[in-house]
């Protein structure tokens, strides 16, 4: 193949997969019913696999009052809390596949001087296992809010299935632990968001999204 052919190819290949990674970082979320997720609207977060736990809510599971922590419905019939999705861009009206977002359960805090935004409970970094709790802040991207943005993943196995996955693109030069959001069922029956960094038997929390 000549010099100037073999060049030419090479670029054709990398603009489409350019093209092809941006055209993937851009497409909508889609909710259960088909229709874009959108900014700032009220839905359900629930499980794909059905007889497995209902949707989310925020509960004191420990023995500290706050922060409160995200966990599952015991029951799959409980719709549990509806959320919000804030992205990153303000402006933008639509939540996209893997950019970094906000998530806020709707309602009163049941903590005082707290939020219902979801955050990393840094406190438990150090038994390896991660909780995710609520107290975190809305927008202000960057290394002080790093631990309140998560991605929405989309799952292959279908077309309105998908995760949710910590791996913060808000700080350049922030190296936070990414993982999916798994479910840790804990001896007493609880629930709980954890994030699932260390191979542990936990697997992604997969998900679709119900219009409230």
């Amino acid at each position: 193949m000549k010099p100037t052919i073999f060049a030419v190819s090479c670029l054709l290949i990398a603009l489409t997969t350019n093209i092809w990674l941006a055209s993937a970082a851009t497409n909508r979320v889609i909710d259960v019913d088909g229709k874009d997720l959108l900014a700032r609207t009220n839905y359900y977060i629930l499980p794909v696999v059905r007889g497995n736990g209902g949707g989310l809510k925020f509960g004191n599971a420990r023995q500290a009052e706050c922060p409160s922590d995200v966990l599952q419905e015991p029951n799959e019939v409980n719709r549990g809390l509806k959320a919000t999705f804030v992205p990153q861009k303000s402006s933008e009206q639509y939540i996209r596949e893997s950019t970094d977002v906000n998530i806020e359960f709707s309602g009163k805090p049941t903590c005082k001087q707290s939020t219902n935004v979801w955050r990393l409970d840094q406190a438990f970094l150090a038994n390896e296992t991660t909780y995710i709790s609520t107290g975190g802040i809305i927008g202000n991207p960057g290394a002080s809010t790093f631990n309140c943005w998560y991605k929405i993943v989309k799952v292959e196995s279908g077309t309105n299935r998908y995760k949710l996955r910590f791996c913060p693109s808000v700080c350049k030069y922030c190296t936070p632990d990414c993982g999916d959001i798994g479910i840790l069922i804990e001896k007493s029956g609880t629930r709980r968001l954890v994030l699932n960094t260390t191979g542990k038997a936990f697997g992604a929390f997969e998900v679709f999204f119900k219009k409230a």
